[in-house]
């Protein structure tokens, strides 16, 4: 019995829609690198060509950064027809959206006073309840999360009298319909939206330095590179869009998700001091075997082997992960992370008494707690179809009498233990 399991091995591909089968295949004829361009200098010139602006921020680390993503991108990204157009526009808006930031900071640089305040994130692995915790805390007034329109399009700088209605909203839901008309299955997995709470990633793309891109991309050469960066260059510029955002309409506290920031919270607390944390844990097993599935399927968006870079080991492998949760604890006992600045989300607690937890987390972090806000968001969880997301699948691994899971289950015993996580059946 092999005790390093790898998920990957295991993992099937869903079946492409037929048009896109078709695409892909006719666009194999054509000498498609040519016909759609991921030359940097194609998608800079297209892009200051778009917006009529051509300056992309004085520091010029990050180009750097964007010719070795696409470098990796055309050695070992295997992509289809489809991935590469995909690709290329979706450069474009992080370009676009580069050069518009950095104009509007060019013309008010009062924006850099902006003060942002115990911002509150959402860590921990991914399938382990952090979209569905914050999509009901955004039902509290106190919070200003980050939606899809705005992440992609952060100008004009949103404004609170038209944050509802602005027509950014549907132009954000028309692209991500776009990956909808590809990959059906991706509505059942994660909900994704114009008008919705986003990851992080989402809104630090233009920095072209983050480790999403070893999620998006089969690219382990970027994935080794972005190892080696200072990675407190992706949360600076993670803070100077939140300035931008704030800067006409903001809340009491961000609330922010990205479960990749899990392996780099003292880099993340060298920029944000005074943030607070909500660490999400689920049974590693169960979400292992999620994480699979959802990275597989984003990856193969873009490509026809998304497997074939052996990438995201530290998200995918019991040892690596077991690893990772072992500094958390580390980071805990050593004081990195202070009693006040975290608290622990059991996904299996949450599951069972979802406001009990939710007040939990909201004492240990000092929230103000409304009774009204707590009703409205039992009311959405009330309204909200079980499974929806597919957060509550049982999975094969989490089976008692399988040797793989036994094997698993003595690398995560001191995690289990910790934080009180129980076993998924």
């Amino acid at each position: 019995m092999d005790d390093t399991f790898d998920r990957r091995a295991a993992w099937t591909a869903p079946p492409r829609p037929d048009w896109l089968a078709k695409f892909n295949r006719i666009g194999k004829m054509m000498d498609i690198k040519s016909v759609i361009s991921l030359a940097p200098e194609s998608l800079m010139d297209e892009a200051k060509r778009n917006t009529g602006l051509s300056d992309f921020g004085a520091d010029d680390r990050w180009e750097k950064h964007f010719r070795k993503l696409l470098e990796c991108i055309e050695d070992e990204g295997k992509l289809t027809p489809f991935g590469r157009l995909l690709t290329r526009s979706d450069f474009l808006i992080y370009l676009e959206a580069r050069l518009r930031i950095t104009e509007e900071y060019r013309l008010h640089p009062e924006i850099e006073d902006e003060v942002i305040t115990e911002p509150v994130f959402i860590v921990g692995f991914g399938r382990s309840g952090t979209t569905i915790l914050q999509e009901v805390l955004a039902h509290d007034p106190q919070f200003r999360s980050v939606q899809k329109w705005e992440a992609l399009f952060p100008v004009p700088v949103p404004e609170a009298a038209t944050y509802t209605t602005d027509p950014r909203i549907q132009k954000a839901q028309d692209l991500a319909d776009v990956v909808h008309e590809a990959s059906p299955e991706w509505a059942t997995m994660h909900a994704w939206g114009g008008n919705l709470p986003v990851e992080d990633i989402e809104f630090t793309y233009p920095a072209f330095l983050s480790e999403v891109w070893a999620t998006a991309f089969s690219v382990p050469s970027y994935e080794k590179y972005f190892s080696e960066q200072d990675c407190r260059e992706h949360f600076k510029w993670h803070k100077r869009t939140l300035k931008l955002l704030q800067w006409k309409f903001k809340g009491k506290h961000w609330l922010l998700k990205n479960p990749t920031h899990l392996p780099r919270l003292p880099e993340l607390l060298d920029i944000y001091p005074d943030a607070k944390f909500i660490i999400a844990h689920r049974d590693p097993i169960a979400s292992g075997d999620s994480v699979t599935n959802v990275l597989g399927v984003i990856l193969y968006w873009r490509t026809d082997d998304p497997w074939s870079g052996g990438v995201l080991d530290e998200w995918i492998l019991s040892d690596d992960r077991a690893a990772l949760w072992d500094k958390v604890i580390g980071w805990i006992e050593s004081g990195v992370l202070k009693k006040g600045a975290y608290s622990n989300f059991i996904y299996a607690n949450y599951m069972e008494d979802p406001m009990a937890m939710t007040e939990k987390l909201y004492r240990d972090l000092g929230l103000d707690i409304d009774p009204i806000v707590f009703k409205a968001m039992n009311d959405h969880l009330q309204a909200r179809h079980e499974s929806t997301h597919g957060n509550s699948q049982k999975y094969k691994k989490t089976e008692k009498e399988d040797p793989v899971a036994i094997a698993e289950r003595a690398k995560y015993k001191r995690y289990q233990e910790y934080f009180g996580v129980p076993d998924e059946r």
